[in-house]
């Protein structure tokens, strides 16, 4: 919930201009994820660029009298084809369970969608050394109900390291995303193992970005606050 209309319209500029003149789009994949009031301007701007928008979030029902809320057909309509789910702020501030993730997957998969799909442990499980434990089942229970695997972005946010300034040492996150890799392999086989995009998410600047980038299997970033400004999202994305 950061940026107005002029904000997120200025911003949009400034970094497709600089994005072309420093040409470090190639090989990468930018998205970004407006609020929902942006969306449609947001996805005029990128249009025909190597730039796509995401939608933070949807609903897990079809349609129906659910005041406040933002169905797939709704964003389908206006050329969105991307979404986030399974966000830590979901669960937290909405109280999203598993059971409702499952909901939105079908409903996102059925329109088309592509998804970037969170998951992470807390501070709690962390001390407990229980994240491995927590991350499987968040897996069990969600993505792995489903085989379209092609439609999914797996993205790693251990939960206490969202702006929190705290974040994953780079052997900490390869571990990780390693072990999702290699619950992907037993659950799906090597190919879509090897191609599913695992990003990471918790705090990610412009400072340790170059060298979490550089582990094997961190394929990217879900990037917060960092994103918010243009200099700092850049070195992130040419990193």
């Amino acid at each position: 919930m950061n940026h107005d209309f002029y904000e997120t319209t200025s911003f949009l500029k400034n970094l497709l201009k600089k994005v072309f003149e420093k040409n470090i789009y190639k090989k990468k994949d930018i998205i970004i994820a407006p609020s929902f009031p942006f969306l449609h301007i947001s996805n005029q701007i990128l249009q025909g660029t190597h730039l796509s928008i995401s939608a933070q979030n949807i609903s897990q029902r079809e349609k129906g009298s659910y005041t406040g809320e933002v169905s797939a057909s709704m964003l389908k309509s206006i050329g969105i084809q991307k979404v986030i789910l399974g966000h830590s702020e979901r669960k937290k501030f909405f109280h999203e369970t598993n059971s409702i993730f499952v909901e939105k997957i079908k409903i996102a998969l059925k329109y088309g969608f592509q998804i970037i799909f969170c998951i992470g442990e807390n501070s709690i499980e962390k001390e407990k050394n229980e994240q491995f434990i927590t991350v499987k089942k968040q897996l069990e229970e969600t993505v792995f109900h489903f085989y379209e695997m092609s439609k999914f972005i797996i993205a790693y946010e251990p939960i206490w390291a969202i702006g929190t300034g705290k974040t994953a040492t780079p052997k900490e996150a390869q571990e990780m995303h390693l072990y999702i890799r290699t619950m992907f392999r037993e659950k799906y086989g090597e190919n879509i193992s090897k191609n599913i995009s695992i990003l990471y998410g918790g705090s990610i600047n412009d400072m340790n970005a170059g060298h979490l980038f550089s582990q094997e299997d961190i394929d990217g970033g879900l990037v917060g606050n960092s994103s918010l400004q243009v200099k700092k999202f850049l070195k992130i994305i040419h990193s």
